[in-house]
This record gives structure tokens, C-alpha cells and sequence, in this order.
């Protein structure tokens, strides 16, 4: 996993020499070091649990995160590590932290040596083979997940694209502007797989699923046989129907070599459009200022973001994007790209020798389709993202799955959101599962601002806004017939955890104690 440099200093005890155990607040996490690695120490009731501070995924500090059960949640990007054994149970991170054993001496607690891993419980179920359908978010989880708890199996993990599996928001954030690394990119190494005995193939994709036969046929001809199959074949840009589309300097953005290739663009020219104020438009459009090239973001709606966000939010993000220099043509369209300008339907014209698509995804159900599975914008799976087919899963961009809040069938276009299904679809297979009633989760970057979204609200009919948006402070509470569906923060990491946290355990009235915190 691509990860940032570590941001947890060595600080606090000495957990060898120990502290009180009078110090240690019920559930509030301790920070302190041994051996040069910083440790949070996290006391829950008379047992006293000791794991790296450090978050695997970007270096966040566990420290100042949530703990909800036997868990504690990074404050950065919502990933979750079991405070037992350190292990990665919630994306983004799928890497674990260290563990340590906790000793009692008198009034003292002393933290010894690393944890070994124990024998992991029986499986319920061992598929003969897995094959998993797709190598991005989702699918990448699920390998992970299938080895951590102990499947011993042939896995096949099937792309369609180099190197394999893909740290995707970074391509629209740090990387394409410049402030990470390429070896930072890529989720896996192919030496990595190769470790944990998980056949990665990136350059022959699957052409065709036979539930019947239980194979799955690939572009060679080779025919991967499976117990069970999961389907996370995520989603393609979408294209305008204009002309100028397929002109060399046009780019969707999807894939490390669009990340690429836009970078190379630029390079060589000043001017950018971006066509779509979506998030992923607007974090291109940072992305490409940060470069230093004068930017127009195109867009039909009046507001960025006014459907997701609501009004205020939307002004103050088109509002920091302006400070930052970015124009903006809203309420029009793109009616013609030439190979140096963009011509729109009000008869306005935008020089442009670099133009990023940001219209939106529309998701990859034609396997799905073939294999005689249930499709409805999606594939339409249960509340386990079991299929309509007997041992056929979906997750990510692909999944149409029962939303535990509103009760409707969604489908989440969110990073997180398809990685946590990955690793759910892993226990489901392995019999040791339970319904997926994960809230959605995704942030967004802009700049030195990061807006952090949880839940799922397609509409509302209150928002309200607490807190000072200039001021990078805000929460964001959207509300349809006076209940939450979703909270956006700006600078509250806390509070989104505990919202987070709140709206997944059903608890109406803790969510509203998180929100007045």
C-alpha cells in the first residue's frame, strides 16, 4: 500500500518501563514507544491491548483515532485494526499494525514483546478454488483478506490493466499533482502476491463467466475453473457524445497510464479544461494548478457538487478553488473539443491544449450480464453480495447492494466502500461472514482542504451546517424527514469517526451526541 512518510513521532513513555494503569482512560488510546516504534496503549475495562501507532495505509495516528469495540479507527481515512491482534479488519489499510503482549506487575503496565500469531479459528467453508474477476479496489481486498484468515486455496486475481492492483484516488490527488511518488502507486507488488501464492494476471482478462461449468474463460483461451467467483469489475469512464473526443489530447481518468499520460500532457502545455465539476473533475483541476497550468472546470450544474453537497458547501468549494485559480464555466456544456480549444454551447470558446474528461462512471456489468446474473443498473446482490448465481459474489463499483439505513438498494462509487465489501465477500466465502452494513465512507482533497463524507444521502430535505467553513471547521448534517443520512466534516476527524461509528450501530441518540461534541 502506497503510504506517506510516517507522521507519528516518538513520544509519550517508555511502554517497557511501563505506566500506571490508574493513567489509562477507559477506551482512550495512550501514546508511547518501544523499541523505536510508537504504540498506543488502549485499556478496556481490566484488559489492556498494546498495537503500533502508526496506521499502515498513510501513516495516520491511531493515537488520536476512535475505538469501537475491540477496534480503533484512524482519524484520517476511517481504517479499522483489531486491538487483539493488530490485524487490518476495515480498509483502506489491508496491511496490519504490530501487536504487543501487556503485562501486569502490581499497579504497573509494561508492554513485552511482539505478539506471535496465533492459530486463526476454523473456516467454515473451504472453496476449492477462488477466481476473482477484476484487480482494483474490491478485488485486491478480497485476496488479501482470503489469506489473512488462513484460506490455503488456489486465488486467481484477473485484470485487464498494468501493473495490477492500484492505489485509484491517488491518481487524482497527490500524484497526478506531483507530491507522490510512482512507487507509491501500486496497492501490491507482483512479488508480493507471489508470496502469499495469489496468481495475478494483468494482461489476459476474463472474457467469459460459465456458472454452469463454474469456469471463468480468459482472453487466451485458458480456462480458470472456481469454487466460488467474485465479480468486481468496477466501472468505465463515461465518454460525450460530441465531436473532438477521440483527439490525443482528451483523457478520461481512470487508470495509472491516464494518470500518466495527463502528466506528460502537461508538461508541454498551459492551458487546461476540465470537463465536469465532479470530485474527481475538481481534484484534477487542483491537481493540475499545483502544476502550474491555468485551468477552466466546465460544468451543466450552477454549483460544483451542489447535488452531494448542498448549497454552502458547493460555494465554498468552488469559492477555495477560485483562490486558488481555477475559472469555472457553469450552467454550459462542451459542444465541440479542437485540437486547441473547447467551443461550448454558449458560443463561448476556451483555449485548451490538455482536456480531462470528469462525466461520471457507468459500471462494467457485460460479464455479469452474459452469465445470465441479475443486473439492474449494477449487479443486484443480497445483503452477504451474494448474486442471483449459486457462489458468485459482486463488490465495488459493480455492486448493487441493500443499503442498511434507507433499506434501498444502492450502488456506492467510493474507494473505501468497494475495498470493505472485498474483504467482506472473503469471510463470506469462507463461511465466517455477516451482512455488510458498513457505512459509506470517501474523502476528497482540495489543496490543504479535505472534506470527509459519511453515510449515503441521494436527497434530503434539511441540511444543516455547524461550524465555520472559512475557517476549515465545519460539519455538514443532512437530514430527509428528520433523520441522518449522512455527515460531511471539514477539519473534524473525531466527530466523522464517531458519526461514522453512531450510524453503524443503528444509535440514533449516540449520533447526536457525536454531532454536538
Amino acid at each position: 500500500m502506497a503510504t506517506s512518510q510516517d507522521t507519528t513521532q516518538l513520544r509519550g513513555a517508555d511502554l517497557r518501563d511501563g505506566v500506571d494503569f490508574s493513567s489509562l482512560a477507559e477506551n482512550s488510546p495512550l501514546l508511547g514507544h518501544v523499541d523505536q516504534e510508537a504504540v498506543v496503549l488502549v485499556r478496556r475495562g481490566q484488559q489492556v491491548f498494546a498495537i503500533g501507532a502508526t496506521c499502515t495505509h498513510y501513516g495516520g495516528p491511531l493515537a488520536e483515532g476512535l475505538v469501537v469495540g475491540d477496534t480503533i479507527h484512524c482519524p484520517w481515512h476511517h481504517a479499522r485494526f483489531d486491538l487483539r491482534t493488530g490485524e487490518a479488519v476495515g480498509a483502506p489499510a489491508l496491511s496490519p499494525v504490530s501487536c504487543f503482549n501487556v503485562e501486569r506487575e502490581g499497579s504497573k503496565v509494561k508492554v513485552a514483546n511482539k505478539c506471535e500469531m496465533k492459530g486463526r479459528p476454523p473456516l467454515g467453508r473451504t472453496p476449492a478454488s477462488i477466481v476473482i474477476v477484476g484487480a482494483g479496489a474490491a478485488g485486491a481486498a478480497c485476496a488479501d483478506m482470503l489469506r489473512t484468515k488462513g484460506y490455503q486455496g488456489p486465488i486467481s486475481l484477473v485484470g485487464d490493466e498494468e501493473p495490477g492492483p492500484v492505489d485509484r484516488p491517488n491518481l487524482s490527488k497527490d500524484y497526478l499533482a506531483g507530491n507522490a511518488p510512482e512507487e507509491w502507486i501500486p496497492l501490491r507488488t507482483r512479488e508480493y502476491y507471489e508470496s502469499i501464492r495469489v496468481e495475478l494476471l494483468t494482461t489476459d482478462p476474463v472474457q467469459h463467466i460459465d456458472t454452469t461449468k463454474r469456469t471463468a474463460i480468459l482472453g487466451s483461451g485458458r480456462v480458470l475453473n472456481y469454487g466460488v467467483l467474485l465479480l468486481a469489475t468496477g466501472a468505465e469512464p463515461r465518454s460525450l457524445p460530441i465531436e473532438g473526443t477521440g483527439l490525443s489530447h482528451v483523457f478520461k481518468l481512470r487508470t495509472l497510464a491516464d494518470s500518466r499520460a495527463i502528466i506528460a500532457r502537461a508538461a508541454h502545455v498551459k492551458e487546461a479544461v476540465v470537463i465536469g465539476a465532479s470530485f474527481i473533475g475538481l481534484e484534477a483541476a487542483a491537481a493540475l494548478r499545483h502544476r502550474g497550468l491555468k485551468v477552466t472546470v466546465v460544468g451543466q450544474e450552477q454549483r460544483p457538487l451542489e447535488r452531494i453537497l448542498g448549497k454552502e458547501l458547493s460555494d465554498f468549494v468552488r469559492r477555495l478553488h477560485e483562490q486558488n485559480g481555477v475559472h469555472f464555466c457553469l450552467g454550459d456544456s462542451p459542444r465541440i473539443i479542437r485540437e486547441d480549444r473547447i467551443e461550448l454551447s454558449s458560443g463561448k470558446s476556451i483555449e485548451a491544449g490538455l482536456v480531462v474528461l470528469g462525466v461520471g462512471v457507468t459500471p462494467h456489468t457485460a460479464l455479469a450480464e452474459e452469465a445470465g446474473l441479475a443486473v439492474d443498473n449494477g449487479v443486484v446482490v443480497d445483503e452477504n453480495l451474494r448474486s442471483s448465481v449459486p457462489d458468485v459474489y459482486a463488490a465495488g463499483d459493480v455492486a448493487r447492494y441493500p443499503d442498511p439505513i434507507s433499506g434501498e438498494h444502492v450502488r456506492i462509487e467510493h474507494w473505501v466502500v468497494a475495498e470493505r465489501q472485498g474483504q467482506a465477500v472473503a469471510r463470506a466465502m469462507l463461511g465466517i461472514g455477516s451482512p455488510f452494513r458498513d457505512v459509506p465512507f470517501f474523502w476528497s482533497q482540495h489543496y490543504d482542504v479535505t472534506i470527509s463524507v459519511v453515510g449515503h444521502a441521494p436527497a434530503w430535505d434539511a441540511i444543516e451546517l455547524r461550524g465555520d467553513l472559512e475557517g476549515r471547521n465545519a460539519t455538514a448534517i443532512y437530514r430527509r424527514q428528520g433523520r441522518t443520512l449522512a455527515v460531511a466534516t471539514i477539519g473534524r476527524d473525531r466527530e466523522s469517526l464517531a458519526a461514522e461509528a453512531a450510524m453503524e450501530q443503528g444509535d440514533t441518540r449516540a449520533l447526536e451526541a457525536a454531532l454536538r461534541a
